[in-house]
């Protein structure tokens, strides 16, 4: 049995309130299938609604042949075929604009409306197919063909399978949705036949009316009843989602009502007991306001600001954020400046005292200082230290600030990606802050602090940002005396900080970046500089570090050089500090332990502290082979010394390039052996030498990448001694770039490089006349034992490299 139709049950699946009432008549499935369908039908059209059999809904009718046909057949036997429209648009529609299968319907009642409107109240009886349109005229008259339900017959269970889960679902709907009335689930679980509760549910789906019609097309009663329930699973997942929201908004709510009411009871209670924290918080910051020397529109801000902060509930997220911005503006050092010490002779000594060598800065510094103690105000300059790692570039920035009296900070950019760390988030994000130069400055408590910006060559960029670009206002002495912060939405003047950058690589520095610096080069140092730091600062550091008394070991020069020459690889003392810290380690324990420890370090002393040398250096190898020439290389730990060897084989003229060598490196391999086929005669070579013999480079220590130009004069140097099997000058060392015209340009790491040849026992090097102002730039006693020669030409270079004498052994190349 069905709901009677009496009993009047209201069912809508949907959010919206429904234009129309569903019912389900009282009837068997049985009945849809025996129900006679006549074979032409007056079709009333619906614009919005899809009738299906055994469901009873009200529908207005407003258009005049509409109206014509309910009234007609109202008077007769009240049956009408009932059709939706593809387009509720369309006012007069024709077979196009009708789908083709719709229900059979009774006219139950006519109602007249109080606006005039007319209300049909029809019950769907069965489904028919629309074959053609006989008639539009007064009313639509179609030729019909009835259409069965079909149910299956094999397979029963798992059609009350589904029928049962199409109920149930329908039912969880009917309790998550607050649209419906409980009594919708009376009215399901009293529907006893499948196709009605199907039709019904269908009826009320909040689907649109595409989905419905397709649903009224299916003749098979399980697969109408699997698709019903895929929409219902849809339908229930958005209910239960809502529900979900609404109830945790409300929560949400509550919550903030029930801290709104002890927030303002509390206030009460405080005002009672004399006062309240927040209004106390207020007039503190009123009070700190007083003592700062900001600007007239700082203050401006600040006012704003806080009388901002007074309106705002305590409880509120934004009032932590409004707190923290005025406790950064009171935080920060406006207009307190430290008071620089001029005494030059002081300041002198204490870079001495602090670093040996490092002559160019100091006197950058010293200059700074003089400037400052006769004209009394000068921008500060922005300087760059570059130079390998380990020589004291940070380390630097504090002996300058000691020297001046000004407060030190340090801010390393390596990695940095984000151009927010420089200037800050706007104020509006929770958990903002300012950039890190303001959170420094604010650190130093003084607006003119020695600020290191450390690894300036390393910063990076990213989706975030360029840091680089927001560094650009930063080292500007002529804009940084207003630079912006996002956080603060005001200008801070950082043009009395003396802003001092390390880097290792300058290449790797944003070219408008560095052209706003004033680049000062720190080169490496020599070993004796090296022994010089060890006896001063290393090893009473260390010794000092480790609880032993100061000049509790004595480590004489010799044992420091070996320990530098045979321990560490740098240009720095990095290392050296380290193995350092390593002896002094091992000669605690035995202080420690009591056993009997030497006052004086040997060199047997340091292999059993240190172990075996763990650095072998690269000698100079004599001149007993043709094709092996010594270059001259600059790495990043220092300059060192590198060995081009070339020989021939029998072949047919080709060119192999050995040792991890980078594209340059090749290339001046290339230019260096098509000079020589093209000035062959000069150098007494046959055409056909080129084309019977191949050529092999090779640079060892193949697992260490090369690169760069200024192995160029090298390569031609051995592959001329190859080809004409002619003896180098003994202990010869070069460097320099080759032209095709056999030009020989300049290089850099001219003084690393002279150091490392030094140390590789080499008595001459040639050099490009054109880095003769390099050389005139370094102290005599690093060039002291060492000859120099200066060449413009490669016929330069092959004429002082070269002897007339052969090697032994040579071979005949002809």
């Amino acid at each position: 049995m069905g709901v009677k139709l009496g009993e009047n049950i209201f069912m809508d699946f949907g959010d919206d309130d429904s234009d129309f009432i569903p019912l389900i008549s009282d009837g068997k499935d049985e009945d849809i299938n025996s129900t006679d369908v006549p074979d032409s039908l007056p079709i009333l059209p619906l614009k919005n609604t899809v009738l299906f059999p055994g469901v009873v809904i009200p529908i207005t009718v407003g258009r005049e042949k509409s109206v014509k046909l309910i009234k007609e057949l109202y008077k007769g036997n009240r049956k009408i075929g009932v059709l939706a429209q593809r387009d509720p648009s369309v006012e007069d529609p024709g077979k196009e604009d009708l789908h083709k299968v719709g229900t059979l319907a009774d006219i139950v009642k006519i109602l007249t409306m109080p606006d005039d409107t007319t209300s049909v109240i029809i019950q769907g009886k069965r489904r028919f197919h629309l074959d053609e349109l006989i008639s539009d005229d007064p009313y639509l008259l179609g030729r019909v063909t009835a259409l069965e339900e079909v149910k299956p017959i094999d397979n029963q269970q798992d059609f009350d399978a589904v029928i049962g889960s199409v109920k149930d679902m329908a039912l969880k709907i009917v309790q998550y949705s607050s649209n419906i009335p409980q009594e919708a689930s009376f009215a399901l679980k009293n529907i006893e036949g499948a196709n009605f509760l199907v039709n019904y549910i269908c009826s009320n789906l909040d689907v649109d009316i595409d989905q419905k019609q397709l649903l009224l097309e299916m003749d098979n009663l399980k697969e109408r009843g699997i698709r019903l329930l895929e929409y219902l699973s849809l339908e229930y997942e958005k209910q239960k989602l809502k529900k979900d929201i609404q109830d945790k908004v409300k929560l949400e709510l509550d919550q903030q009502q029930r801290e709104y009411l002890l927030n303002q009871q509390m206030r009460t209670i405080q005002d009672e007991l004399g006062g309240n924290p927040i209004d106390q918080e207020v007039l503190e910051m009123k009070d700190r306001a007083k003592a700062k020397k900001w600007s007239e529109q700082v203050a401006k801000v600040f006012e704003k600001e806080l009388d901002k902060l007074s309106r705002i509930n305590p409880a509120s997220a934004e009032y932590s954020v409004q707190l923290n911005y005025l406790d950064t503006l009171l935080d920060l050092p406006w207009g307190d400046y430290t008071k620089d010490n001029f005494n030059l002779r002081r300041a002198k000594r204490i870079l001495n005292e602090d670093h040996s060598g490092l002559d160019q800065i100091k006197e950058r510094i010293l200059e700074h200082l003089a400037v400052l103690k006769l004209k009394g105000d000068l921008k500060s300059p922005i300087l760059c230290l570059y130079g390998p790692p380990g020589v004291g570039k940070t380390s630097l920035g504090k002996s300058v600030a000691r020297a001046l009296d000004r407060k030190y900070v340090r801010m390393s950019l390596g990695g940095m990606r984000d151009e927010s760390e420089v200037r800050g988030h706007r104020k509006t994000y929770i958990g903002a802050m300012p950039g890190r130069i303001i959170q420094y400055i604010k650190r130093a408590q003084s607006s003119n602090p020695v600020f290191i910006l450390d690894e300036i060559d390393k910063v990076g960029s990213d989706f975030r940002g360029d840091p680089s670009s927001a560094l650009l206002e930063v080292l500007d002495p002529e804009q940084n005396s207003a630079f912006y912060d996002n956080f603060l939405e005001m200008e801070y003047d950082l043009s009395k900080v003396l802003f001092i950058a390390t880097a290792n690589n300058p290449a790797s520095i944003h070219p408008a970046l560095r052209d706003r610096m004033e680049m000062i080069e720190i080169s490496g140092y020599v070993v004796e500089e090296k022994i010089e730091i060890a006896e001063n600062h290393l090893i009473n550091k260390q010794l000092e570090a480790h609880g032993l008394e100061k000049n509790q070991f004595a480590f004489p020069k010799a044992i420091l050089s070996d320990i530098i020459e045979n321990y560490t690889r740098e240009s720095g003392v990095r290392q050296l500090d380290k193995k350092l810290a390593k002896a002094i380690r091992q000669l605690t324990k035995k202080v420690a332990l009591k056993e009997k420890v030497p006052a004086t370090i040997t060199i047997d002393d340091i292999r059993s502290l240190l172990g075996p040398p763990e650095v072998i250096r690269s000698k100079y190898q004599g001149n007993e082979y043709a094709g092996v020439v010594t270059g001259l290389a600059w790495t990043e730990t220092g300059g060192q010394i590198l060995f081009v060897e070339s020989s021939l084989s029998k072949g047919k003229g080709n060119l192999t390039l050995t040792g991890n060598l980078g594209d340059v490196m090749k290339e001046s391999a290339m230019l260096a052996l098509e000079y020589i086929k093209s000035h062959g005669d000069r150098l007494g070579l046959q055409p056909e030498a080129f084309e019977k013999w191949n050529v092999h480079i090779h640079v060892p220590e193949g697992a260490i990448p090369k690169d760069g130009p200024s192995a160029g004069v090298t390569m031609v140097t051995s592959l001329v001694s190859s080809f004409t099997q002619r003896k180098l000058k003994a202990h010869l060392a070069m460097t320099g770039e080759i032209t095709l015209r056999g030009r020989v340009l300049p290089v850099g790491g001219i003084k690393e490089k002279i150091l490392a040849a030094k140390r590789a026992s080499i008595k001459e090097v040639l050099l490009p006349a054109d880095n003769k102002k390099d050389v005139d730039q370094i102290k005599p006693k690093y060039l002291k034992g060492l000859r120099i020669n200066y060449v413009s030409s490669i016929k330069d270079v092959l004429d002082l490299a070269l002897l007339k004498q052969r090697v032994k052994d040579y071979v005949n190349i002809s």
